[in-house]
């Protein structure tokens, strides 16, 4: 992919009403995301030898809290835009609660974007401490959802 698709890309999105697009040409990937009315490329990958995950894992960050000096609990954040879903289905329990004990690999919340449910999974075993956002919710990419103490 060359420059000048890539100008293109931007110039799509900055036309459209799509917040975000990525495209995979061969063994190369990028990702462009707009935020407000300005479009910026977000990543560019270098040649990938494996498929995506069917799975989206959950985007983390490492943040202090108020409760907490040492910095050792983790924030799980949306890795997309969707409606955030605690369970698989309306008279099914949640996936997780406040205070429940987690694995690497558990799901932790479904978001459904376009009609499709994705299962977002703890990347490490902790326990979790928060969580932000109210069962049916819409999410924002990146807005925080859990907050995890890893174990």
């Amino acid at each position: 992919m060359n420059i000048t698709e890539i100008r293109k890309l931007i110039k799509l999105v900055q036309s459209s009403d799509v917040t975000e697009i990525e495209v995979t040409e061969g063994e190369s990937s990028i990702r462009i995301s707009r935020q407000g009315s300005v479009a910026a490329p977000v990543a560019f990958t270098a040649p990938q030898t494996m498929a995506a995950p069917a799975v989206a894992p959950a985007q983390e960050l490492t943040t202090p809290s108020a409760s907490d000096d040492t910095g050792s609990e983790h924030v799980v954040n949306s890795p997309m835009v969707g409606t955030f879903y605690r369970s698989p289905g309306p008279d099914s329990d949640a996936f997780v609660n406040e205070g429940d004990k987690v694995k690497k690999g558990q799901t932790l919340c479904i978001i459904e974007a376009m009609k499709l449910m994705n299962e977002i999974e703890a990347e490490y075993a902790g326990t979790v401490t928060e969580i932000l956002v109210d069962n049916a919710t819409p999410l924002e990419y990146g807005q925080p959802i859990f907050v995890i103490t890893p174990a």
